[in-house]
């Protein structure tokens, strides 16, 4: 993070992919700073209570929503409609970092259904 930025981080979780940040959890959104390492991807999920809005703001990669495949960069805003397949992989050779805002009546990690996943989760 640059020197001078400011944030206030609520809950950071490692992940085999890199790792996240929780901003904000408020009762209707969430938001969350995701980096993904390099060649890394999240698992092919969707979720049942909530929408997600993702922007990203360094790195390169692809954004994956149903059949489409999106190529991200720093300024590129992808969104995720609620139960739409989707996952973020890193093409690049830098980290990849995207802002994610959560929008539904739920925002429990155990709201992820997991279709595909490079590391054997469930």
């Amino acid at each position: 993070m640059n020197a001078n930025a400011r944030a206030c981080v609520l809950e950071r979780d490692e992940r085999p992919w890199g790792w996240y940040e929780v901003y904000v959890d408020a009762p209707d959104h969430k938001v969350k700073r995701i980096l993904v390492r390099p060649g890394a991807r999240l698992s092919l999920q969707r979720h049942h209570h909530r929408e997600e809005h993702w922007y990203v703001v360094a790195g390169e990669g692809r954004a994956w929503v149903d059949e489409a495949r999106i190529p991200v960069r720093p300024g590129v805003a992808v969104d995720i409609p609620r139960e739409a397949m989707h996952r973020m992989e890193n093409t690049g050779d830098t980290d990849l970092v995207f802002i994610e805002v959560q929008r539904g009546d739920y925002f429990g990690e155990d709201d992820i259904e997991r279709f595909e996943d490079d590391y054997g989760r469930a």
